[in-house]
């Protein structure tokens, strides 16, 4: 929607990637004249890296699987001017350079021309039957519908499929979302092979405002003590 709104604006946005820890940039999207693939769709990936950056993505066991068709895996990555430590922390410094690589807690698949796409935060990906769902894909999905004003999406633990994904909505005003509206509009995606078919929360709990850092990043810590609540509500009930 920003980059839908900067071209509204006639400026041709262009996205990257990179963190504090890497000064900052690491990879740059771009959209070749040959490239027969949407060119908003292109620009609105991290893009491929930069001179000098190597990049791979790790799954859990530390493999790579940057070459394997759809993987998923934290990136991580080696240049000359990364960070090598953190001030008066050599334990966080040890665990940033786990293994050689700069961990940048960031979840990414890797298109088959070489582009970066960012999934999601590592301590917020949703691991159930054993695969990494998005978060933010679920988010963005929730977003299209016209009832919902805001969306954020946190796993909650679950004996059989590790965590099951719910989702907190900010309704807007006069609606009432739907969880079965958005199953519904997910159901073609995973038909197609788009979407994973773990994806579909199974919960919907209606929130007056969702919590947000002093920066203004959505706090799903927060969320996830409401859910813990909510848990814990449920069986004083039962």
């Amino acid at each position: 929607s920003l980059m839908r709104a900067a071209a509204a604006a006639g400026i041709t946005a262009v996205a990257g990637y990179g963190m504090s820890e890497t000064c900052p940039v690491l990879t740059l999207s771009r959209h070749d004249l040959e490239d027969v693939r949407p060119p908003e769709t292109v620009r609105r990936w991290a893009g491929r890296p930069i001179p000098l950056v190597q990049i791979r993505l790790h799954d859990e066991s530390g493999e790579d699987v940057s070459g394997v068709a759809n993987g998923q895996g934290e990136i991580v990555v080696r240049a000359p001017w990364l960070t090598q430590s953190y001030p008066n922390s050599a334990q966080a410094g040890k665990a940033l350079w786990s293994g050689g690589w700069l961990h940048t807690q960031d979840v990414a698949t890797r298109e088959p021309q070489g582009d970066i796409v960012i999934c999601d935060r590592l301590k917020d990906v949703i691991k159930t039957g054993g695969e990494w769902v998005s978060s933010a894909e679920i988010e963005d999905l929730a977003l299209r519908d016209p009832d919902i004003a805001e969306a954020a999406v946190v796993g909650a633990p679950d004996a059989r499929w590790g965590e099951r994904p719910v989702l907190f909505a900010v309704a807007r005003p006069g609606c009432t979302p739907s969880l079965q509206t958005l199953k519904d509009r997910m159901s073609p995606m995973v038909t197609a092979g788009q979407l994973s078919r773990w994806a579909a929360p199974d919960r919907l709990i209606l929130i007056e405002a969702l919590p947000r850092t002093s920066v203004g990043k959505i706090d799903k810590k927060l969320l996830r003590l409401r859910l813990g609540e909510d848990v814990l509500d449920s069986r004083s009930a039962s």
